[in-house]
């Protein structure tokens, strides 16, 4: 299985801290940045329940752009495999 190449950037993962700090931030918002947070580094990757989460979000209209961009984050950093 290919290694995860991609990591959250510092703008994301400082946008994820904002939202897990956040007490209105909704717990779609808390999942994804959690997510984002957990790679930082380059070891580890998106697991398949927060594939199709991210996935959802992106293609919903209900979510913020702050929300979409944690999801495309968690999103690019799956299992190429899957």
């Amino acid at each position: 299985m290919p290694k995860n190449t991609k990591a959250t950037s510092k703008q994301v993962a400082s946008k994820a801290a904002k939202t897990l700090s956040d007490a209105n931030a909704s717990q779609t918002a808390k999942k994804l940045a959690a997510s984002a947070l957990s790679q930082k580094s380059r070891s580890k990757e998106t697991g398949a329940e927060l594939e199709n989460l991210a996935s959802k979000v992106l293609k919903s209209s209900k979510y913020s752009s702050d929300t979409k961009e944690l999801a495309a984050s968690v999103l690019s950093q799956s299992n190429k495999s899957r």
